[in-house]
């Protein structure tokens, strides 16, 4: 693997991107026939994070991918405010229990290490491979990427209906934008994996009952003012890289 990202950075991304892809439309049906939701897709998760998280400590790369604490105080920050808000989304309908405990255990586990991995690979090695060339191409690329995978979601058994999935789509590339930038400018990549992982757990909990395609738009709306009104002031006022 590390032969691989030095010989070529980008074909590295790309690769670990296609394996992330593989691999999450390979555990749908192996949780079907397991009876156990996310379970597979649990441990493809867990396995990935593992191995992400050591070769970057073992080959002195974590700090270039952000794995540590931004030299910036959170007052530039407004303090992640705007994070606490969007990782709240998924309860603006109420929230209810919807696996068994053996589903929400492993839901949660899966989703904690997508945050990372996708945090990583999406906004990691994608996005350091193509600063060097053009970093504005670099951070539309490395959020629209991020996008268009939840595009998997249409395939891959999740239940999710084209109108929803397209929602969720747009969400991911306007948060997939405000993380780069946070990435960008602070150089941790820490409070965009805590916020996604985040909001992907509390995805399993949210409410669906009387939510309709106008509240997904409504509620849409309102991530896009706050993603877009954070990205403004931190482009703004953070120094420049």
């Amino acid at each position: 693997m590390k032969k691989l990202y030095e010989k070529n950075e980008m074909t590295f991304a790309i690769v670990w991107i296609v394996i992330y892809c593989v691999l999450q439309s390979l555990a749908n049906p192996l949780n079907e026939m397991i009876g156990i939701p996310y379970s597979a897709s649990a441990v493809f998760c867990a396995l990935q994070t593992v191995v992400l998280f050591v070769f970057l400590q073992k080959n002195g790369l974590s700090k270039r991918y952000g794995l540590c604490k931004s030299s910036l105080p959170a007052s530039r920050f407004l303090y992640y405010i705007p994070l606490v808000i969007l990782a709240t989304r998924n309860f603006w309908n109420g929230a209810t229990a919807n696996y068994s405990l053996a589903g929400t255990i492993c839901f949660i586990l899966c989703m904690l290490c997508v945050g990372f991995v996708e945090e990583v690979i999406f906004r990691g090695f994608l996005f350091r491979a193509m600063e060097k060339d053009n970093v504005k191409t670099a951070i539309v690329v490395s959020s629209v990427t991020f996008g268009l995978g939840h595009l998997l979601n249409l395939v891959n058994g999740s239940g999710a209906g084209i109108a929803e999935n397209l929602i969720q789509v747009t969400a991911a590339i306007a948060i997939g934008f405000l993380f780069v930038i946070l990435f960008h400018r602070g150089e941790s990549r820490r409070p965009c994996i805590i916020t996604h992982s985040a909001i992907n757990i509390t995805s399993g909990f949210a409410n669906e009952a009387g939510l309709t395609i106008e509240k997904c738009l409504v509620f849409q709306l309102l991530v896009f003012v706050i993603t877009v009104s954070y990205s403004f002031i931190l482009t703004k006022t953070l120094p420049k890289r």
